[in-house]
């Protein structure tokens, strides 16, 4: 294989089996070059924390930055496998990511958002909805996300809870916040934010979304509020008429972490082809919880013991993510078949490693 000659520090980044291809500029890392050419590489969190952005490396020399040894091991690292989110080549490169597509990304931009609906759907889950600009059409896939772009320069991401279809008839773009207890961003949307606030948003990113051109039965795993874009995909399906088998395993610590458990039932009767297992892992006898109980990514083995003919989608806390990917590899799912939205907090991207 050739590649166009390196001139002034650029470097060239190819993207097996896809044969996508990328000119990352010096200083600039693998990731942020994909996302400005419109070249879909997988990521979550872009600050070294998740694992998501994870490629083989099949050829050539990067520096790898500051990140988190549970992203990347310093096995892993020695074995060739990188993070695109703080990898900068210092070569030309030729990745392994069998997620990366020739679907082209859509455009990411900045725009103000109106707060319309502010709705406590738990003690600590806030729904928000936005109203987007009506002279600027926002377009995303189902299980992308959004970074609100606060005053001092600080972002915080969250995933779109409704899939892109539903914009058109009106009712904004839905989000799903839970309160961190101090946190810049949920203090204020528990606190002192009202409808009618303006709010500055920036998206779409990610790389969560449902891979289409399959038809291995699907298993969507969620914690907590990482059912908000599960939702979305749901939605999704529902409209595009997808009639794969999908299994919704959907876990918290109480059963009512389980926010929108009566909306993914009324869901059940207009999908047949779609399963619910709500999963409680630390339920009190005043709950009076009669389902299943443990963890929610074991209950996907107890049920499913063989995944090597399923396709994953797992949302939530990283401890969940993390175990999910790992057992599930055991089980037989291939690696390109686990695609997964690490939601990482302020907390999780500290301590970071450096080599």
């Amino acid at each position: 294989m050739t590649h166009p000659t390196t001139t002034a520090m650029n470097f060239t980044v190819t993207i097996e089996p896809s044969q996508r291809s990328l000119t990352v500029a010096a200083g600039e890392t693998i990731l942020a070059a994909g996302i400005r050419q419109g070249v879909n590489l997988p990521y979550g969190c872009k600050d070294g924390a998740c694992g998501s952005c994870k490629c083989f490396k099949l050829s050539g020399s990067v520096t790898q930055g500051p990140h988190q040894s549970k992203a990347l091991s310093d096995d892993e690292e020695a074995q060739g496998f990188v993070l695109t989110c703080c990898a900068t080549p210092s070569t030309d490169v030729v990745l392994e990511s069998r997620q990366v597509t020739s679907e082209g990304a859509f455009p990411i931009k900045k725009m103000p958002t109106r707060v319309t609906s502010m709705q406590k759907m738990s003690d600590d889950v806030m729904r928000l909805v936005l109203q987007l600009p009506a002279n600027e059409a926002f377009q995303y896939h189902a299980g992308q996300y959004v970074e609100f772009l606060l005053r001092d320069g600080v972002r915080r991401s969250y995933s779109m809870a409704n899939a892109p279809s539903t914009l058109a008839t009106g009712g904004g773009m839905e989000l799903h916040i839970r309160h961190m207890p101090g946190g810049k961003f949920t203090d204020q949307v528990f606190g002192s934010m009202k409808e009618r606030d303006i709010l500055r948003i920036e998206g779409p990113f990610g790389s969560f979304y449902l891979r289409e051109d399959s038809v291995q039965p699907i298993i969507l795993l969620a914690s907590g509020t990482g059912f908000a874009p599960i939702k979305a995909l749901i939605e999704h399906m529902q409209f595009k008429g997808i009639q794969r088998q999908a299994t919704l395993y959907w876990g918290g610590r109480r059963p009512s972490d389980l926010y929108m458990d009566e909306w993914v039932k009324a869901k059940l009767t207009e999908m047949p082809q779609l399963r619910y297992v709500p999963v409680v892992s630390d339920a009190q006898a005043s709950d009076s919880w009669t389902g299943r109980t443990g963890f929610v990514h074991q209950a996907v083995l107890q049920d499913h013991p063989d995944l090597s003919g399923h396709q994953v989608y797992a949302c939530g806390a990283p401890i969940v993510v993390e175990s999910a990917q790992r057992d599930y590899r055991q089980a037989g799912l291939p690696n390109d078949a686990f695609f997964a939205d690490s939601f990482t907090s302020e907390a999780d991207k500290v301590p970071l490693a450096t080599h």
